[in-house]
């Protein structure tokens, strides 16, 4: 099948995404991942010099996927199935690899289940923006 990407889509939806993560990261859930994550003000102090270069790579992540899951949404014959469809990406894509890190790397399940949420509600606030724009 020839898809013709709808690259402003692809940008909305990778801008949508750097948004979403900066307002669950920050405000809305920002004290509770810290302190799941061992994260303390300092080393995000210390990391201040370098965070052009990280929101960049983030941006650039964003992008990637927002062209991936285009592709995998395209075909999606309304915008409810192509929400169903990046649920299942996450189910058997995001939250079964990411389980590993608790299981064998001590991680916080709270800490799973918050960054696991986000992941949930990028995917399919990404997928919406595709889809209408496709």
């Amino acid at each position: 099948m020839n898809i013709e990407v709808n690259y402003l889509a692809v940008l909305v939806a990778a801008l949508a995404s750097m948004v979403l993560g900066s307002l669950w990261y920050g405000p809305v859930f920002g004290k509770q991942w810290m302190a799941l994550s061992g994260i303390t003000k300092e080393k995000i102090e210390k990391d201040k010099p370098n965070m052009g270069r990280l929101y960049g790579a983030q941006a650039v992540a964003s992008l990637v996927m927002a062209y991936v899951l285009f592709h995998f949404t395209y075909p999606a014959a309304n915008v409810s199935e192509a929400l169903e469809w990046a649920g299942w990406i996450w189910l058997g894509f995001i939250a079964t690899v990411t389980l590993g890190n608790v299981l064998w790397h001590g991680r916080p399940k709270e800490l799973w289940a918050l960054e696991n949420a986000y992941s949930l509600v990028n995917l399919l606030v990404m997928t919406a923006i595709l889809y209408n724009w496709k």
